[in-house]
């Protein structure tokens, strides 16, 4: 049986999914069991959910408007999305670095990145404690900047899921300008 905050999203997702531009195309990073697929899905979103094993997304993965694409983003492959451009990039818990410019990469003019994993700091707590998974001070700002403006950024202690479980995270919410920004 799957735990009661596993299957909910994530309180920063839910908190800015509103800013994803309507009915724009959205994509889930590391979607796991679908928790934001399903969630932006009823928002009446179009979603990609890429993930190393898709079949964790169970019946979900047949819905209508729902791409699922299987892909180890960390084997070294190419990135399976090619150029894509998306309204909303959405990653929650996960982290692989050589991924993150990329991510910011993929946010389409007027789209939004809504970001959260593990910070440094978390292996205080319990897992993740490797530092190859957990965020270093400001990194998340880092590959926003310039290229993104920040909305909202925390970074901090907090509780996670329905059972207060203290874990360190980083989040960020930064949106692409809907204007092509002067060069020169």
């Amino acid at each position: 049986m799957a735990h009661d905050h596993i299957a909910k999203p994530s309180e920063w997702i839910r908190r800015h999914v509103g800013l994803v531009p309507g009915g724009g195309p959205v994509l889930d990073v590391a979607a796991g069991h679908g928790r934001h697929s399903r969630l932006m899905l009823d928002l009446g979103h179009p979603v990609t959910a890429v993930d190393r094993d898709i079949g964790q997304l169970g019946a979900l993965a047949a819905a209508r408007r729902l791409e699922a694409i299987e892909a180890d983003l960390e084997d070294g492959s190419p990135w399976p999305l090619g150029e894509r451009r998306f309204a909303g990039v959405i990653v929650a818990n996960y982290l692989w670095r050589p991924l993150l410019s990329r991510l910011v990469g993929a946010v389409a003019a007027g789209g939004v990145l809504i970001y959260e994993t593990f910070a440094a700091g978390n292996e205080a707590f319990g897992r993740p404690s490797n530092p190859d998974f957990l965020l270093r001070p400001g990194e998340l700002l880092v590959h926003c900047q310039g290229r993104l403006n920040v909305v909202a950024y925390e970074s901090g202690v907090v509780a996670l899921g329905a059972d207060g479980v203290p874990a360190v995270v980083q989040r960020v919410c930064a949106a692409r300008s809907r204007q092509p920004q002067k060069i020169g």
